[in-house]
């Protein structure tokens, strides 16, 4: 293999692809990035057997081949050197590379290519669109609420549903639930339902965020690995086996309060009250009182620790329904806080010990449940 690219195109590469890269493994070759020819640019590809990136690079081809090389020395090299035209060369019976930018030279060994895990083409099976910014949105409104601990791995994952043109992706780790419903640009031919892990939507949503226009989606018909393909990067991920909980009996159908704030207000005194929450086992306290005379509301934002403090703010409030007072974690509030995108937001409860809801308020797409806990009042 020979060939010649730009500096900086060359680190974008590898950066795009270094994700994929494994840390700890038993396997070496997984912390290898693979370098071949495809069309007449250079193909990057790396991946830790759960997930495989690739990407595509402009790059001038004297000629064809593969080699690996690991993958953090050969990032940490290319960083290093100016942005320049850097050569690249195939060392002898290609297990490894001489790389030559400016005035700056150097030999990295690697491995046989046939050694390097195949990434398996996904190239059949159910195939749609969706729009690059309408899937991150998707993604940044869901995936913090998949579970960090393994011992339900259905939870550790998204579960997508696709149904006509609607796109709907759920996330709950036992404590919150997370749903998100969109359209997609080309409708199924028929319903599809399956789990991708959290720790690849991450990456495709990192991704996502310099693309435009739509991006492919295609599960394989044994519904094993789902493919998300953008411009010069492709995703590959194996899918989480088993069934997914019936997430909308979670949701409750019916409220006895609704409260409509400001977002920026309420993170304000959810942010504040947190700093006192941290030592009071993360609970913050949420105390709905309407106007007795009609108009505005109030809504009480409270923390306290028994040997540190306590902490009240007060926000004006349009409250439909009774008084009410429920308590959240102050983590998992400020989470979907976070991510709502809205001017206001709505709580809506029925009792202090009944999941409380949020929603953005002018949006129907978005839903987020949150488990209370249970306080002295």
């Amino acid at each position: 293999m020979r060939l010649s690219c730009l500096q900086e195109n060359l680190q974008h590469g590898l950066s795009v692809v270094g994700r994929a890269v494994a840390t700890r493994t038993t396997l070496p070759i997984t912390q290898h990035v693979l370098m071949t020819i495809d069309n007449s640019r250079l193909k990057l590809s790396a991946t830790n057997l759960e997930i495989a990136i690739s990407t595509w690079v402009g790059a001038e081809v004297q000629e064809e081949g593969a080699v690996t090389v690991p993958a953090r020395l050969l990032s940490d090299f290319v960083s290093s050197l100016p942005k320049e035209t850097i050569s690249i060369e195939s060392l002898s019976g290609d297990r490894g590379v001489e790389l030559k930018c400016a005035r700056v030279e150097a030999t990295i060994n690697g491995a046989d290519s046939n050694e390097f895990p195949p990434i398996p083409p996904v190239d059949e099976g159910i195939a749609t669109q969706v729009e690059a910014q309408t899937l991150r949105d998707a993604i940044r409104q869901v995936v913090f609420a998949v579970a960090a601990e393994d011992s339900r791995p259905v939870l550790t994952g998204v579960n997508v549903d696709m149904r006509d043109d609607t796109l709907t992706l759920a996330a709950a780790d036992g404590f919150r639930l997370a749903v998100h419903t969109t359209k997609l640009l080309n409708p199924v031919e028929e319903p599809l339902n399956f789990i991708v892990p959290g720790r690849t939507l991450q990456e495709v949503e990192r991704l996502i965020e310099a693309q435009q226009g739509p991006i492919d989606l295609v599960v394989t018909p044994q519904r094993s690995q789902v493919l998300f393909r953008m411009k010069d990067i492709e995703i590959v991920s194996q899918l989480i086996q088993g069934v997914f909980p019936n997430y909308n009996q979670l949701i409750p159908e019916s409220h006895d309060t609704r409260v409509i704030v400001s977002l920026q207000d309420l993170q304000r005194a959810t942010r504040t009250a947190s700093i006192f929450a941290k030592d009071g086992s993360g609970i913050i306290r949420l105390q709905i009182a309407p106007s007795e005379g009609g108009g505005t509301g109030k809504l009480v934002i409270s923390s306290r620790a028994e040997e540190v403090g306590e902490n009240t703010a007060d926000l004006e409030a349009e409250i439909d329904g009774v008084e009410g007072k429920i308590a959240f974690n102050s983590r998992y509030l400020g989470d979907a806080l976070g991510v709502m995108g809205k001017e206001q937001v709505a709580l809506e409860m029925t009792t202090s010990s009944s999941p409380g809801v949020i929603r953005p308020v002018g949006s129907e797409g978005y839903i987020h449940v949150i488990m209370p806990m249970f306080v002295q009042w």
